[in-house]
């Protein structure tokens, strides 16, 4: 059996829909259109002209693309951010760091975080009391669990198939009950410094061990310290407010009644997880979650606890452009684009650190939609396909191969959907995060270079802020409501 390859993932919702225009490009296009022809029909050459120079500058910062985004849309995000960073609105410090005095429970996060409040639910089975997480923006309610996993990195191709048919039917799964519609995988590894090995070794030595086994085990050391790594894998299971509120009251409302409606998915969902490989699940509390929090604004802070009045940086000055200084580390941040397709657990390769000291995060998150959202979206991408092939063929122009493929994969993911597949909305990110006292451009280019040939890496300039948010602090957040998403099925 060959193995499967995942293609079509750098699609965008909103596609093209004339010579590679979306849909409101070509609206504004045609609007700016409107008064050089109305001038030019009036015999008015020289309004015309000057129309014509006007309206064709501004449709060039629609239309024209600038590092990932439309130019008019970069200038005006280059503009607030450095309205922010000017005026200071960007620069964040904790009440800690400057003397005050907060209660442990309140949480002190910046910029994206300071949205999110958290609750303590009531127990789930041994894990005690879960932290709740609450998006007071986009209404999500989300619990984190701690992941080990054997990893893929020596699975089979075979292996490699069985983890993917069973993310699609969890995947699948979700989408056909209404509670849970979001999962974000959270990856973290960084090379293994050896002290807690160190430590485990002075505890478990032996002195009457055999001499040849000591040696053995002096060299397997020596050799093996330079490439040891230490991972974190961390799952977000979020729940949108509209999908709890009527269960939650009927198991008597509040915070409480909402986390009870959440742990009943919670089940199927564990059960799924150990079917993929992991042998063990940590659904976080609130110390649990705060120190996960902490970790990734630090590094060096694995061994904390923290409270939530101390997860988060101490200060972070107004971001740059194309990094994120936090707690004396600096981070480069990435939205991951697999256009020519990727085999499944290929993008482990991009969060294996190359030098000591430096930190690597990979975020995966899925949105799943509903069944009715699922047949509406392929729907409209079918006839949006169709429509574009059909005029073209009217108008005398050439059907591209890439058209004709485009109206095949619509019909597919059409089929696919009416025999009971899902549709999911996908996003993947990754950072590097080093000393702020190293040259932090030398680290983002050898991720480049890691990515180079397989996966287009798109550098998040101007939000390296909330960008890191959705690599590296497992909170659920990460997944936008439209921009540079995927949408692939489930199988």
């Amino acid at each position: 059996m060959s193995p499967r390859v995942y293609t079509g993932l750098s699609r965008r919702e909103h596609g093209e829909w004339l010579m590679g225009l979306t849909l409101g490009q070509t609206v504004s296009c045609l609007l700016l259109a409107i008064p050089v022809v109305t001038s030019l029909a009036a015999g008015n050459w020289q309004h015309s002209m000057l129309l014509l120079g006007i309206c064709g500058a501004a449709a060039g910062l629609v239309v024209v693309p600038f590092r990932g985004r439309p130019a008019a849309r970069w200038m005006l995000h280059w503009a607030t951010h450095r309205v922010g960073a000017l005026t200071g609105w960007s620069a964040w410090q904790s009440h800690i760091a400057a003397g005050e005095v907060l209660p442990p429970q309140e949480p002190d996060l910046p910029g994206a975080l300071s949205r999110l409040s958290f609750v303590d639910g009531p127990t789930y089975k041994d894990h005690g009391r879960l932290c709740l997480v609450h998006d007071t923006a986009d209404h999500q309610w989300t619990v984190v669990a701690r992941l080990t996993h054997q990893g893929v990195g020596l699975a089979s191709d075979d292996e490699r198939e069985t983890l993917a048919v069973r993310l699609g039917a969890l995947l699948r799964g979700l989408a056909h009950h209404d509670t849970i519609t979001r999962l974000s995988v959270y990856v973290r590894t960084a090379p293994d410094d050896g002290a807690a090995y160190e430590t485990w070794r002075a505890t478990h030595h032996r002195p009457d061990a055999p001499d040849l086994a000591v040696a053995v085990t002096d060299e397997l050391r020596r050799t093996l310290a330079e490439r040891g790594i230490r991972h974190e894998m961390f799952l977000a299971v979020s729940a949108p407010e509209t999908a709890l509120r009527g269960p939650a009251a009927a198991a008597g409302g509040g915070p409480d009644g909402r986390a009870h409606t959440l742990y009943r998915a919670l089940d199927g969902v564990e059960d799924q997880l150990r079917g993929m490989g992991c042998t063990h699940v940590e659904w976080l509390d609130s110390p649990g979650l705060a120190a996960a929090v902490r970790s990734g604004f630090n590094p060096h802070a694995t061994g904390e606890h923290p409270c939530w009045a101390a997860a988060g940086p101490t200060a972070a000055p107004p971001p740059a452009a194309r990094s994120y200084t936090h707690d004396g580390f600096t981070s480069v941040t990435y939205a991951a684009l697999p256009e020519s397709g990727v085999l499944f657990g290929s993008l482990g390769s991009l969060v294996i650190p190359r030098t000591v000291g430096e930190r690597r995060a990979l975020a995966v998150h899925y949105e799943i939609l509903p069944p009715h959202l699922a047949r509406r979206a392929v729907r409209v991408e079918r006839q949006r396909h169709a429509l574009i092939r059909d005029i073209k063929t009217r108008r005398g122009f050439a059907v591209s191969a890439a058209d004709q493929r485009a109206v095949r994969e619509a019909y597919g993911d059409e089929n696919a959907v009416a025999a009971g597949h899902a549709i999911v909305r996908y996003a993947a990110v990754v950072s590097v995060t080093v000393p702020a006292d190293w040259e932090v451009e030398d680290h983002a280019a050898r991720l480049e270079n890691t990515a180079t040939g397989r996966i287009r890496l798109l550098r998040l300039e101007l939000a390296q802020d909330n960008a890191f948010v959705a690599a590296c602090v497992p909170v659920g957040l990460g997944l936008p409501k439209l921009r540079w998403t995927r949408i692939r099925r489930a199988r």
